[in-house]
């Protein structure tokens, strides 16, 4: 391929790329104006406009009693997982003991097991615990759940990692966990924070294992919504996923337009 000919292809792939996007996400956003329909309905598109399934979310005491529940468990597994997910990857990434791969395919385990089979142990196991329909079971699993890809994340930011970089730091008094906090989170915080993203949405999203983790007093909101759907019609379903599509997206704005500058630039004066 000539140095001509590349502007175009880069440019075709490039539409296309864009075009097979909005192909893909185009449909999610339908979910916003069937959420301000009047009609008791999902028909698209609204005959009459209205508030209405947003005031049934806002004023419904088990839709926000869910949200709740969603909220804190998610962000309790953001902090959890983050944080062993962290330590795990720098263990993994400096040893190079055949225990030390073990454990790293262990901690993978969780995204092969198809989540019934994982939701079905999960029940029998917790049962006997008295951790069913409890906030502290909750986080457990979804700790488990999202562990690997806070792993996965951290390991992306380590593969260019200059240890040297620690034992100059070490080499003019700095401890360990002073090294840690001043030289190494800023060089692997977008990995991290990418894990801190992962753990939520893991969390939050979770169907499947949580069916067999919910109570008549722990509702989780994609709980909720899978009842909604699937043994009545009401259209408040629409308001509570439009509001977690613009929270998602208003969290990928945040993060891509304003911690990864911030973080690149963290890193950047830290080499420096």
């Amino acid at each position: 391929m000539n140095n001509e000919t590349r502007p175009v292809t880069k440019l075709l792939l490039g539409l296309i790329a864009v075009v097979v996007s909005i192909w893909l996400i185009a449909p999610m956003f339908i979910i916003f104006p069937i959420s301000f329909s009047e009609d008791a309905s999902f028909k698209f598109p609204p005959r009459e406009w209205s508030l209405r399934w947003y005031k049934s979310f806002f004023t419904d005491s088990q839709w926000l009693d869910a949200l709740g529940h969603s909220v804190l468990i998610g962000v309790l597994v953001a902090i959890f997982a983050t944080a062993l997910g962290t330590v795990a990857a720098l263990a993994i990434n400096r040893s190079k003991s055949g225990a030390a791969r073990a454990a790293q395919t262990l901690m993978l385990t969780p995204m092969i097991v198809p989540p019934i089979i994982a939701g079905a142990g999960v029940y029998t196991f917790f049962l006997r615990a008295h951790l069913v329909g409890t906030v502290f079971g909750f986080v457990m699993v979804h700790t488990t759940l999202a562990l690997p890809l806070v792993v996965i994340a951290v390991n992306a930011s380590l593969s260019g990692y200059d240890r040297s970089l620690e034992l100059a730091a070490a080499s003019l008094g700095a401890g360990r966990i002073r090294t840690f906090f001043t030289v190494t989170m800023p060089l692997v915080a977008p990995g991290m924070l990418a894990g801190v993203v992962f753990a939520f949405v893991t969390s939050f999203d979770e169907v499947i294992v949580a069916q067999f983790m919910v109570s008549p007093t722990l509702q989780t909101l994609p709980m909720m919504m899978y009842t909604s759907v699937t043994r009545t019609t009401d259209p408040t379903i629409a308001a509570a996923a439009a509001l977690i599509l613009a929270a998602i997206l208003i969290s990928f704005a945040l993060y891509q337009f304003v911690v990864l500058p911030l973080s690149r630039r963290s890193r950047g004066s830290s080499q420096a």
